[in-house]
């Protein structure tokens, strides 16, 4: 029991930080839009990132310099980019009646901007690969314990960001606070695509 608390505190440690693909769960979850989906996709990236580490690929993760290059600069790419549209949200005021939702009533977007929020972004092969799986190695045959405490970790977090995101709605029925949440998320991604050009 102990190496499963032991990665389920490691993992929630890792991923409660404030970030790209946090603040996406939460504006689903305040947006109230297939939030089951966006939970499953990132409860479910991570399991098997997880699951990577604890095998033992986190060596192969930092041997791969050319593999982790475009994974920085495609991901790079990709949060500046959705920076943009938070920063024009923000300058517009659009609720979530506004007309800068409409992309994301259909699942494809959706989809498509959760697996790009999880998989281009060079620190959650870092954090899950290569950290978890190197704190998995120290608990010897208990490693997969420790995983799977880390996958629980997981599933807690981003279903309580996006189900628990709903006790906020009174906030956010003000167009005000959609305009200060699009601000705060277009300054993180543009702030995350900085760290990653930069280190």
């Amino acid at each position: 029991m102990l190496p499963t608390l032991s990665g389920l505190a490691a993992g929630l440690s890792l991923i409660v930080a404030i970030g790209a693909q946090n603040a996406f769960v939460l504006r689903q979850g305040l947006a109230r839009r297939h939030v089951p989906l966006v939970i499953a996709v990132c409860a479910a990236s991570d399991a098997v990132l997880i699951a990577a580490g604890v095998a033992g690929l986190g060596a192969l993760v930092t041997h791969a310099p050319v593999a982790l290059e475009i994974v920085r600069w495609g991901g790079a790419a990709f949060l500046i980019g959705y920076g943009i549209r938070a920063a024009v949200r923000a300058w517009r005021g659009e609720s979530l009646q506004g007309a800068g939702e409409s992309a994301t009533r259909t699942w494809g977007p959706v989809l498509a901007t959760t697996l790009a929020l999880t998989w281009l972004n060079p620190h959650v092969y870092l954090d899950t690969v290569v950290l978890l799986g190197s704190m998995a190695a120290a608990h010897g045959d208990d490693r997969w314990l420790f995983g799977a405490g880390a996958m629980a970790g997981s599933v807690l977090w981003f279903s309580a960001l996006g189900l628990g995101a709903r006790l906020l709605e009174p906030v956010f029925r003000r167009r005000s606070a959609w305009r200060v949440l699009d601000g705060v998320i277009a300054l993180i991604m543009v702030a995350l695509a900085a760290q990653l050009l930069l280190n």
